[in-house]
């Protein structure tokens, strides 16, 4: 016989699903049936939060689906905040879980782990929620939310298991076929945006998190129409080092400048959400007034509208108007303009963020085409600010967005997972590190290399500063930190310890001869 938890293993693997993150518990022991004889890789991460940030970094730097499994009650409510900063990011994640028997649902019978409506609590954070009660709508619900995944804006999905459901027959469940494309960009829509665009004299491209797998047809057209192309935090790592490029947050008013002077505006992929074009809250940045958005979302696109809106993967749409644009040359203007904004927009951020921005270009020099993951501490703040990756999808962190602490560690372990071949790069506070420290052991666990780079400057100091310049007492931001070398030892980790970023070079370089995790404390003042 096979069971429903068997068969949902089978049309994971279908699906194309290779890894899943989780911690077993008496509610999902059904689910579990069939892992030990799939292809399935299952990791066991120390919290279950742990399990959602594992997945969703696992996502964004394969590009696939991101898939966890969890208990009911607890297991979910700890999975949650994961979810929110996938639902915040657009990351694609598929949340199983179990649910008490179908018949004490909603009653407030006191059975382990009820919740009142855990499906409709679920409702509120995911993209779709569904409970599968009927074995035979499986295959249809999985479909749903691979579809989502390969053609429109995705994010978190949670499907939610009955434990009388997980043991029943589920026999000759076949996969539904997801769908593999968008929809095709509206051709009068390409139209007149490549009419719009091929008539600038000042163009400019603002590309986002949407863009990110989109580097060569970015590149493309932003060349045919010597546009210089603005990234937002998501989009770090597109066209490295080439001279269109402004790595550079639109909240800064050099990069404010240099899109109220450009005559026509295409933004790929962005939303225009306040962390990446006001994160000062002045209320400074105007929309463009001839402006052409490309976004999967016909949502986002009615939020924000434009003179032009597509409907599309930016990908299809960056390649089919660079198709249809004509136009004798590119601007001239297009390589100046981008270099004074770079220019203007480092002399911004002023001598401390510079240094700090020193620390990661430090990284990727050391460790060319790394992975970097990120949580909210200072050096991450500043290269959001300004910092030119060198790897499409190479660098994400949770210091936009959702902003949650504690994203780094767990989601590293799953980037490394994801592209084993590729340097993994945990960038990370010491107090945001301490919210899912014990992760570094199922890093170690699983055999993934993350480099564990730890900038201690002993409590939350950009909270600090932010009381202090509002004239609050600073109150609750001074929490002690371990000694992080002793606790790597105490989960047979190598450890470095450094006062001050002097030596962070030969401290990575021997991190990664190691190939296996690694930890080093940036003690700073």
């Amino acid at each position: 016989m096979t069971t429903v938890g068997e068969a949902l293993i089978s049309l994971l693997e279908a699906h194309g699903v290779d890894m899943v993150f989780g911690i077993p518990g008496v509610h999902t022991v059904e689910l579990y049936r069939g892992l030990a004889g799939s292809r399935i890789r299952h990791v066991t991460p120390r919290h279950e939060q742990g399990a959602g940030f594992m997945a969703d970094g696992y996502a964004r730097a394969s590009g696939k689906a991101g898939v966890a499994f969890v208990i009911t009650g607890p297991g979910l409510t700890n999975t949650i905040t994961a979810m929110g900063q996938a639902r915040a990011d657009s990351v694609p994640m598929l949340v199983i879980s179990g649910v008490n028997a179908t018949p004490t649902l909603g009653q407030g019978l006191g059975y382990l782990h009820e919740l009142p409506d855990q499906q409709g609590m679920m409702a509120k954070v995911a993209v779709f929620s569904e409970r599968i009660v009927d074995p035979a709508r499986l295959p249809a619900v999985l479909a749903r939310a691979f579809d989502l995944f390969h053609s429109a804006r995705p994010g978190p999905v949670h499907i939610e298991i009955p434990l009388d459901v997980m043991g029943l027959r589920a026999e000759a469940l076949k996969i539904m076929p997801a769908g593999e494309r968008p929809t095709k960009a509206d051709p009068d829509a390409i139209r007149k945006a490549a009419a719009l665009l091929a008539g600038a004299e000042r163009p400019l491209v603002l590309a986002g998190g949407g863009a990110r797998h989109a580097e060569a047809q970015l590149r493309d057209l932003a060349e045919r129409l010597g546009a210089p192309v603005v990234q937002t935090a998501n989009a770090r790592g597109l066209m490295h080092g080439h001279g269109l490029t402004v790595p550079a947050s639109p909240s800064l008013k050099a990069v404010r400048a240099l899109i109220s002077g450009s005559d026509v505006v295409l933004a790929a992929g962005t939303e225009f959400g306040p962390t990446d074009y006001d994160m000062y809250g002045d209320g400074g940045f105007v929309m463009p007034g001839r402006l052409v958005r490309i976004d999967i979302d016909a949502g986002q696109l009615a939020r924000h509208p434009a003179t032009v809106a597509i409907e599309a993967d930016c990908a299809g749409a960056l390649e089919a108007l660079a198709t249809a644009i004509h136009r004798p040359k590119a601007a001239a203007s297009g390589p100046e303009r981008a270099a004074a904004a770079r220019l203007a927009a480092f002399a911004e951020i002023g001598p401390a963020m510079q240094a700090q921005v020193a620390v990661v270009e430090t990284i990727r020099n050391s460790l060319p085409g790394a992975i970097i993951v990120g949580d909210s501490t200072q050096p991450i703040y500043a290269a959001n600010l300004y910092y030119d990756h060198d790897r499409p999808a190479g660098w994400f962190n949770a210091a936009t967005g959702f902003g949650a602490l504690g994203y780094g560690p767990p989601a590293a372990i799953g980037a490394a997972l994801a592209i084993p071949d590729a340097p993994v790069v945990c960038l990370t506070g010491d107090g945001g590190f301490q919210f899912t420290l014990p992760e570094i052991a199922a890093a170690l666990d699983a055999e993934a290399p993350v480099i564990f780079v730890v900038w201690n400057n002993r409590g939350y100091r950009e909270i600090e500063t932010s009381m202090r310049d509002v004239g609050v007492e600073p109150v609750g931001v001074s929490p002690a930190p371990p000694n992080f070398c002793k606790l790597a030892d105490a989960y047979g980790i190598g450890s470095q310890r450094l006062e001050g970023a002097a030596g962070l070079a030969q401290a990575l370089g021997r991190a990664r001869a190691t190939k296996k995790p690694f930890l080093i404390e940036i003690s700073v003042e």
